[in-house]
């Protein structure tokens, strides 16, 4: 069995990294703030994203209390004993004032059982004020950022309209380093135009900055966004199903072992989705990559 892992992956599971750091199950709970995107209110945003953020589009106006319990109340059911991380997703949730970002996560750590918060951004949207804030929030509670990247390849980051350099992304990651801080990276697999090496260069990027933590998403097409557009007036190759398990089973190769895994596949809405539809099938396209790994007798690190 893979040092990291309670149910025989090959690589670095979150349900082992939770169950090792905590001794208990712990539960991530998606939580919508209702901020902006930095990034989608002064252009177009990415030419992907739907509404400023990909993973957690649908607006919700409920209170973050109310969202919260909504989702506590049933894991509670099967899992009494079980502890919460504020999962702070949708959209770019340190792209606000300082007394807001305060009101709004310690609302969330002052519940009872919440050891922790996930807060998703992006690298050009946290002030010096913040990192000293998330300073603070690291020496009481256990918290984590998740920073989009999606692509190491600079000529990706401009076609995608990122709106941020590789070099801010970077200065970002050491400022949260040099405070101790956790950093889990987004990035997607099947970028118009990116070839099989550029994807491993994205993850051996990432390997060099020392992250702890990484998401692994297939590039979908969506419904309304630009990159439908480009799509449709010059359709680009998009990854197949084996294609992407091969890329995938190659980055996990290349990751430093103690980088855990929290996703190797996206999620898609499937009212929204126009291809690929091989990603419907979640749970076919992870019991494939677990089988290819075996097959090739692979295992996360074994390049490093």
């Amino acid at each position: 069995m893979f040092t990291y892992s309670l149910d025989n992956k090959r690589y670095h599971t979150l349900n082992y990294y939770y169950r090792t750091t905590f001794q208990q199950k712990v539960f991530k709970v998606s939580l919508n703030a209702n901020f902006t995107c930095p990034n989608f209110k002064n252009g177009n945003g990415c030419i992907f994203c739907l509404h400023g953020s990909n993973d957690y589009d649908t607006i919700n106006n409920s209170d973050l209390i109310k969202q919260f319990y909504e989702v506590k109340n049933i894991l509670e059911k099967k899992w009494p004993e079980s502890l919460y991380i504020g999962y702070f997703q949708a959209n770019t949730n340190t792209y606000a004032s300082l007394s807001v970002l305060k009101e709004k996560y310690e609302s969330i750590l002052n519940l009872e059982k919440v050891i922790g918060l996930s807060i998703a951004t992006r690298s050009d949207a946290i002030s010096d004020d913040c990192y000293d804030y998330l300073d603070e929030l690291n020496k009481k509670t256990f918290l984590t950022i998740e920073l989009g990247l999606q692509s190491s390849k600079k000529e990706t980051l401009e076609f995608i309209n990122r709106g941020h350099s590789l070099e801010n992304f970077k200065e970002a990651v050491l400022n949260l380093k040099k405070r101790n801080i956790k950093v889990v990276v987004h990035i997607i697999n099947g970028l118009p135009y990116e070839s099989k090496e550029d994807m491993l260069n994205t993850v051996k990027f990432l390997n060099a900055l020392g992250i702890d933590g990484i998401k692994i998403h297939m590039l979908h097409i969506l419904k309304g966004t630009e990159l439908e557009r480009i799509y449709k007036e010059k359709p680009f190759p998009i990854l197949s199903k084996e294609e992407y398990i091969d890329i995938v089973v190659e980055q996990l190769r290349y990751l430093n072992s103690n980088i855990v895994i929290h996703r190797i596949t996206g999620d898609p809405n499937v009212q929204d989705l126009i291809a690929p539809d091989w990603l419907i099938k979640k749970f076919c396209v992870l019991n494939d990559i677990d089988k290819e790994m075996v097959r090739r007798n692979a295992y996360q690190g074994d390049k490093c």
